[in-house]
């Protein structure tokens, strides 16, 4: 009996348990995490997909024949000008850190070209956005260097959706300057404002898990003013303007659907069940649209469509993104249900009424959608996910509340920013196509090349 004794209470020496609890243990250091880390690569391969391909062959689908290129065009030189903006300075101003009063609202240049930031330095605890409630000095499990390859991808996609409010009718030099000053003036505030902890909605407790403020408010009000403001197409309403290649744009939805997996599970930087509800969520929110936008199709207008089919999803997919790591399955198909309805009236009825030309519904669907599920967020948001975050049918109105203000001050921002911008580059080098270059196409008018060529 002895012996068993001593023999249990020196293999309890060894144990897991014991060895975690012993007083006086000095922590672990921290390190990268090798699983996290490969799921960030695969999550941040995935981000890019959404933008080159898929939003250039959704776009791209949408437009006439003498057009696409040009939608290829701009975001492809998107992807490029905006990732090097990220390193020369966007990543700076979006998450580094400044003194006085402009610290709740944009971050200094101590990382401008990555200075200061070793490729041994793990991600800081302020940079990450899942908000998981670690103190200042926590960091997180991922390189650094990775943070910011992640984020870039955020920062590209956010003005290539615009693309889809002003397409067929802007010019190109007008279209790159605007993009640049618009991503340095309105996209890196706002992403300070929400996702560094510097920043005073972060610190009002907005929640925004992948970008539902930061990316589809932000880039829908951008888009439904420079619409606006650019005018109509030259032939909008006097005839149909049907899309070219219908098979272009389900190959672009249902690449975005598979690249928002990493756009929403990757917010949580980390190989784990939050990632796991953020990506079931995701994928249910956005059957749910979708079926939920064939279904109203096919109940109105008497016949599925594929177009429908396809804007459906990805008005799902847009609508759960703020809401992807607070909320459950059924969070998930009310917010898909409501933005499908939503966002297919939008589309339907209000454009047409209102009269403006939105060219492919980036606000109808994007905008409209990211609003719904910022604003839905701070309704459903579910405890049983995030244990510190509660919406209003939990009680916690005051969420709501934060949610509200955290997307009328982005409304506000973008649309007076997205204002001034366009203004100014109008002034100084014409943002308009002209009417022949429009009749002609942008395609041979603005790049010297057409999509389609027919030999004998």
């Amino acid at each position: 009996m002895k012996r068993n004794i001593i023999l249990t209470s020196f293999l309890s020496l060894f144990s897991i348990p014991t060895l975690l609890a012993q007083p006086g243990t000095p922590a672990v250091a921290p390190t990268i995490n090798t699983g996290d880390t490969a799921w960030m690569i695969v999550a941040t391969a995935f981000v890019l997909l959404m933008t080159l391909p898929g939003l250039a062959l959704f776009y791209g689908g949408l437009v006439r024949r003498k057009n696409v290129l040009n939608v290829f065009m701009q975001c492809f030189i998107i992807t490029a000008a905006i990732s090097i903006e990220w390193v020369i300075c966007g990543y700076s101003l979006s998450f580094g850190s400044t003194k006085g009063f402009l610290a709740p609202y944009i971050g200094g240049f101590d990382w401008a070209f990555l200075n200061n930031i070793k490729i041994s330095d793990l991600s800081p605890y302020f940079i990450s956005h899942s908000q998981i409630g670690l103190d200042d000095k926590a960091v997180g499990t991922i390189p650094h260097l990775f943070f910011i390859m992640y984020q870039c991808m955020f920062a590209v996609i956010t003005p290539a959706l615009i693309v889809g409010a002003f397409a067929e009718r802007i010019n190109f030099k007008g279209f790159f300057v605007f993009t640049i000053l618009w991503a340095f003036f309105v996209y890196n505030p706002v992403t300070h404002w929400v996702w560094s902890t510097d920043g005073w909605l972060y610190k009002m407790g907005a929640l925004d898990f992948a970008g539902g403020i930061v990316v589809h408010v932000n880039a829908g009000i951008a888009a439904i003013v420079t619409a606006v403001m650019l005018g109509k197409r030259r032939d909008y309403k006097r005839h149909a303007i049907p899309p070219h290649n219908i098979t272009y744009v389900v190959m672009g939805a249902g690449l975005l659907w598979v690249g928002w997996f990493g756009f929403n599970a990757g917010s949580g930087l980390a190989a784990d069940g939050l990632a796991a509800n953020a990506m079931l969520v995701t994928h249910i929110a956005g059957s749910v649209a979708a079926l939920t936008w064939v279904l109203l199709d096919w109940i109105i207008d008497k016949r599925p469509t594929v177009i429908g089919i396809s804007t459906g999803a990805v008005a799902g997919l847009a609508a759960i993104t703020p809401a992807a790591g607070f909320v459950g399955i059924s969070g998930a198909i009310i917010i898909g249900i409501i933005v499908s309805i939503v966002c297919f009236c939008m589309v339907a009825y209000i454009k047409p009424k209102l009269g403006y030309d939105d060219s492919l519904d980036a606000f109808g669907v994007h905008g409209i959608g990211g609003i719904l599920g910022a604003l839905l967020t701070g309704v459903l948001a579910s405890p049983l996910i995030q244990s510190a975050y509660s919406g209003a049918i939990y009680g916690n109105y005051k969420q709501l509340l934060v949610q509200f203000i955290a997307v009328i001050a982005t409304i506000i921002y973008s649309g007076i920013g997205t204002f001034i911008l366009f203004k100014l580059t109008e002034k100084l080098i014409g943002i308009r196509a002209t009417d022949k270059h429009e009749a002609m196409g942008l395609d041979e008018s603005q790049h010297g090349e057409t999509a389609y060529n027919n030999f004998d």
